[in-house]
């Protein structure tokens, strides 16, 4: 640390007048803040490792006379071991977004407009921060190869797949794994800077200069000292598939669009369909690498935040698996295996649809149409609870209970805000992202649905307890499309994370049903 100060002093002239010691970040690293009397800042680092210093110092110093988004370095010291850099502040991504994360995946327009802003300047550091770059400075290696995919694969192998106990063919497995890994390495859009672990808590929010409104904040980078040569997919598979965000398929759709447009203007771009193709290889491999993290972390080294990880990760890789057709027979048929194992079945029964129903259209809060018509059979009343869950219109009635036992609650949503008052509003339901803006925005809905949450709560527990196996709950406003349908949704979702037993929803007037199942338990 005291060398730190000495460097600081040799920059500035004077000796700090307050030092702040920043958060960790995951690495040996550590950063502190130094600043002047009159409060003016720099990041200071002290690092263990003169070959990853040496990487970040050369790549900040060649990103700023490319004019790139990323910090300043200011002063180095003689061993390599400690730097000065400009301070980017304390916002980073990770935590202006922490609203739809916490959320579930729902990200309001402001959230989505700072990813689709950062993913809009990605290619910018890909491939302008490639020309003129020498990769031999890269640290630890200089390219992404062959080597280090097998690398990764097979630590995905060993510290997660053997973990699980599932019987597997080595020989045959590791074929696949050789064809993924000529794959991933053989195309020509390999001469880019591929950032390696470009996510949202390596992204800095900084006001900016140059734009109109006083709150505009431009993404600036940090944390690339990993970066090496390689194929601009990785870090768009990585950014968008990180388990933990939830984006939603719709918004995520959205920015592979934004990152596909803005990389035309720095190099010629394969066709849409050539594009998804190749995204979906790297996808793949980094849903292998990432839950070969997991494992380590946390099957070997008992850290909760990892096991914790695993199941989204999970969901990722069996969407990944329903949606795309791969060309590795033998490894595909075995993660359908791994996914369908009963531990992984009910954690994603857990974790599952955080960011609305799996859907193929534009509407991620869809269900989907194999659900069938807007109408439940009569319920067998042996067996656990069943929860139903309606909205409908006044004007139409109250649903009845087809269980035959009769009653259940009603509540009525028409004391809330009605978004169908409004224009741009009435062709959507309380399922569409910009109704459940204005309702959430607007926040009366919330403060009804706590007391709501509240008295459901203690009712379905008092069910279970007693053996009972059918309860009801509807929701009415005047049309049975925006604020009941809402509600309805929402109360459905809530009890089923939180009570596990299945919930059949029904949207009555807008002919929309879904079963979410019950998870399973232990034993």
């Amino acid at each position: 640390m005291q060398q730190l100060l000495e460097l600081y002093q040799q920059w500035s002239g004077a000796d700090p007048h307050s030092v702040e010691k920043l958060p960790g970040a995951g690495s040996n690293r550590e950063y502190y803040r130094l600043s002047d009397a009159e409060g003016h800042a720099v990041v200071g680092c002290i690092g263990t490792s003169r070959d990853e210093n040496h990487a970040f110092v050369y790549l900040a110093q060649h990103f700023t006379k490319r004019q790139l988004p990323v910090p300043k370095i200011l002063a180095v010291s003689d061993d390599m071991l400690r730097y000065l850099q400009t301070d980017l502040g304390s916002v980073s991504l990770f935590d202006a977004i922490r609203g739809g994360r916490e959320a579930g995946g729902r990200y309001t327009l402001a959230e989505q407009e700072l990813l689709k802003r950062t993913i809009r300047e990605l290619p910018n550091i890909q491939l302008r921060g490639a020309r003129g770059l020498d990769f031999s400075h890269c640290y630890p290696q200089p390219a992404f190869d062959r080597d280090s995919v097998l690398f990764d694969l097979n630590y995905f192998k060993y510290c997660f797949l053997k973990a699980t106990e599932l019987d597997f063919h080595e020989l045959k497995l590791e074929a696949d794994f050789r064809l993924l890994a000529k794959d991933l390495t053989a195309a020509d859009d390999t001469q880019c800077f591929l950032y390696r672990d470009f996510q949202a808590r390596n992204v800095m929010l900084v006001p900016s200069a140059h734009q109109a409104s006083p709150n505009a904040l431009q993404p600036y980078f940090i944390d690339f000292q990993g970066g090496r040569r390689g194929p601009y997919y990785y870090d768009l598979a990585s950014f968008l598939w990180q388990a933990s965000a939830k984006y939603p398929h719709k918004l995520r759709r959205e920015l592979v669009y934004e990152y596909y447009n803005a990389l035309k203007h720095y190099t010629e771009v394969p066709t849409p369909h050539r594009f998804v193709e190749r995204l979906s290889l790297f996808v793949l491999f980094r849903q292998l690498q990432v839950l070969g993290a997991y494992g380590f972390r946390g099957y070997f080294e008992r850290k909760q935040h990892f096991i914790q990880s695993i199941p989204p990760a999970m969901q990722n890789l069996s969407e990944l698996l329903q949606e795309r057709n791969f060309p590795y027979p033998y490894l595909t048929d075995l993660l359908r295996r791994l996914t369908e194992l009963p531990q992984f079945r009910q954690i994603q029964a857990t974790a599952s649809r955080a960011d609305g129903y799996k859907t193929t259209d534009n509407n991620p809060y869809k269900p989907h149409p194999q659900d069938g018509p807007a109408t439940f059979s009569k319920y067998d009343a042996q067996g656990p609870l069943v929860v139903k869950v309606f909205s409908f219109s006044f004007r139409k009635g109250i649903p009845e209970d087809e269980s035959g036992n009769g009653g259940g609650y009603v509540f009525d949503c028409r004391s809330t805000h009605n978004p169908g008052r409004y224009e741009p509003y009435k062709q959507l339901t309380g399922l569409d992202e910009p109704v459940i803006r204005f309702l959430e925005d607007d926040g009366e809905i919330l403060t009804f649905l706590d007391s709501v949450y509240k008295l459901a709560d203690a009712h379905v527990r008092r069910y279970m307890q007693r053996g009972f196996t059918s309860l009801m709950f509807s929701f009415g406003c005047t049309g049975g499309q925006h604020r009941s349908v809402y509600s309805a949704q929402h109360l459905a979702e809530h009890l089923h994370r939180k009570f596990g037993v299945e919930v059949r929803i029904c949207h009555r007037e807008q002919a929309i049903t879904q079963t979410l199942p019950a998870v399973p338990t232990a034993g």
